[in-house]
């Protein structure tokens, strides 16, 4: 039987799981659900309620079964805050970021600061329409418009969804948009490039207001925007090349070439081994910041730079029990502040950023030859994350929770504890929707490499000593792919070793953990 079609703009309902599970039952996660509805205050549901969440889970997301139950816990609350923020509107679905109103927000509370985060998380979803939906809003609908604000933050959004092609294989929704995408990086060139031909930007439109380096009026060149104008360019030219627009790849292939000599060239600092923002008045700032880590989200540097990556685990540097840190702790002007802009990332941890760099982490690890962080590294900072998202109530019950910002020291949710202060104090930023979470298990901690070939390649992170781990129901080019690892071969019965299972049906195997690749069959 086919899927149900609905209406344009709406979420069906009671809809039929299109990539069944090979291993796992679906249901032996809903008491999960079951729980965070019963702890929830549910302020401003939208499309789908709390009433409805495991209907709409249960038939979109892949299941996952790990022996560390923080990180599996953290896996499906996500996804369960995930989707309140899907918002039906007259001309389609949208994803917001904040679920409170909020005034710098655009038609229908919609932001486009974490619009690749969204994208991200979002291609993992069974029934992808949701997101088609959404980037035909900030392309072609009320997105577009100048009032909306695309450009309004710096957007990776060419990026992202090459990135959502690499895992659904539907390249004809990326040809389609190959025009809109090119006049929408020439539209930052025309605002934001510098005559050196890297890219300025305000901290505040990085969606990093009060950063040490930063300033809301200064054109700084920033590793942020310049990376991602370097991974928009090489994806239009992907594309591009795709179409047979050869001249057209070839400009773009061009422009990402320049911008990645130029970020090497001029961002770098050699003394500090780091990547750093330029000043508008010249010269390299005297802070490392944890948006120095951001060329490797998109796999901009060469090798030869991967010693900025000792940083991250320094207690001078990023680490803290909350952390990471968004700036180096060292520095003079790192704070932990409760007066000033609520929102500040001269310190406080942000999960934003931390999706980021563990992207980012995630990278280094499969794709440089390095020996300075290794898969440790990455799982210690995915159970940090992990563990940071938790809220302990008046009453003294602690609830799983996201929200804007982090005390990297305590744990506490900051701007939410400054907010509480002041007088008519709301949720703003409760199960803010602004990081990742779930594809950084999927694509780091289990492994699964998204690719535009029929190659299926998995490498994962996760912990030598754990003994199991299980994706399931994943919806990869058009097929339910399931990753198993069963150190003894008891736990699923599907043998020992690590696997790659197809539409149920075993593909690949190896007996320790390590990368596995294979070809996927036709479909």
């Amino acid at each position: 039987m086919g899927r149900p079609e609905y209406a344009k703009g709406s979420v069906a309902r009671s809809n039929p799981r299109q990539y069944e599970p090979a291993v796992l039952k679906a249901e032996s996660f809903a008491h999960t659900v079951e729980g965070f509805n019963a702890a929830d205050q549910e302020l401003y549901p939208q499309e789908i309620p709390n009433s409805r969440a495991w209907e709409f889970l249960s038939a979109n997301i892949p299941l996952l079964d790990c022996p560390d139950q923080g990180i599996q816990e953290v896996y499906y609350f996500r996804w369960w805050t995930f989707r309140k923020h899907i918002r039906r509107t007259e001309q389609g679905v949208v994803f917001t970021e904040f679920l409170a109103p909020v005034r710098h927000a655009g038609p229908h509370n919609t932001i486009s600061c974490a619009l690749g985060h969204h994208i991200a998380e979002g291609r993992w979803l069974a029934d992808r329409r949701h997101l088609d939906q959404t980037v035909h809003f900030w392309l072609r609908g009320e997105g577009a418009r100048p009032q909306a604000h695309l450009h309004k933050y710096s957007s990776w959004l060419a990026h992202a969804l090459l990135g959502r092609f690499c895992v659904d294989g539907q390249g004809r929704f990326m040809l389609d948009l190959l025009d809109d995408l090119v006049a929408d990086y020439r539209q930052w060139e025309a605002e934001r490039l510098l005559p050196d031909g890297l890219f300025w930007q305000y901290d505040v439109r990085d969606g990093m207001e009060e950063s040490i380096s930063g300033s809301r009026t200064a054109r700084n060149a920033r590793p942020t925007i310049n990376s991602y104008m370097f991974a928009n360019a090489r994806a239009i030219a992907l594309v591009a090349e795709r179409a047979g627009r050869s001249e057209l790849a070839a400009e773009f292939a061009a422009k990402a070439a320049r911008l990645k000599e130029l970020v090497q060239t001029h961002l770098w600092d050699s003394r500090a081994g780091f990547f750093k923002v330029r000043l508008e008045g010249d010269g390299l700032a005297d802070v490392r910041e944890l948006l120095g880590y951001t060329p490797w989200f998109v796999h901009l540097p060469d090798g030869g730079y991967q010693d900025a990556w000792r940083q991250l685990t320094d207690e001078q540097g990023f680490a803290a029990p909350f952390g990471p840190t968004t700036a180096e702790r060292r520095h003079p002007k790192f704070t932990i502040a409760y007066d000033g802009d609520d929102c500040q990332w001269n310190g406080p941890s942000w999960p934003f950023s931390t999706s980021v760099t563990l992207t980012a982490l995630a990278n280094v690890l499969n794709d440089y030859r390095q020996d300075v962080v290794g898969p440790a590294d990455y799982v210690a900072g995915l159970s940090t994350y992990a563990a940071s998202h938790h809220l302990t109530r008046d009453d003294g019950s602690a609830v799983c929770w996201i929200d804007e910002n982090l005390h990297p020291f305590t744990g506490s949710w900051l701007t939410r504890e400054r907010k509480k202060a002041k007088p008519n104090f709301c949720e703003r930023g409760k199960d803010y929707n602004h990081s990742t979470f779930c594809d950084l298990v999927i694509t780091g901690l289990v492994g699964l490499r998204p690719r535009a070939d029929d190659t299926i390649e998995v490498n994962p992170l996760a912990p030598a000593q754990w003994d199991y781990f299980c994706l399931d129901g994943v919806g990869y080019h058009g097929r339910s792919v399931t990753v198993l690892w069963d150190r003894a071969g008891r736990r699923y019965g599907r043998g020992a070793g690590l696997a790659i299972l197809v539409d149920g049906r075993e593909l690949a195997r190896r007996e320790d953990l390590g990368r596995l690749t294979a070809t996927l069959p036709s479909v």
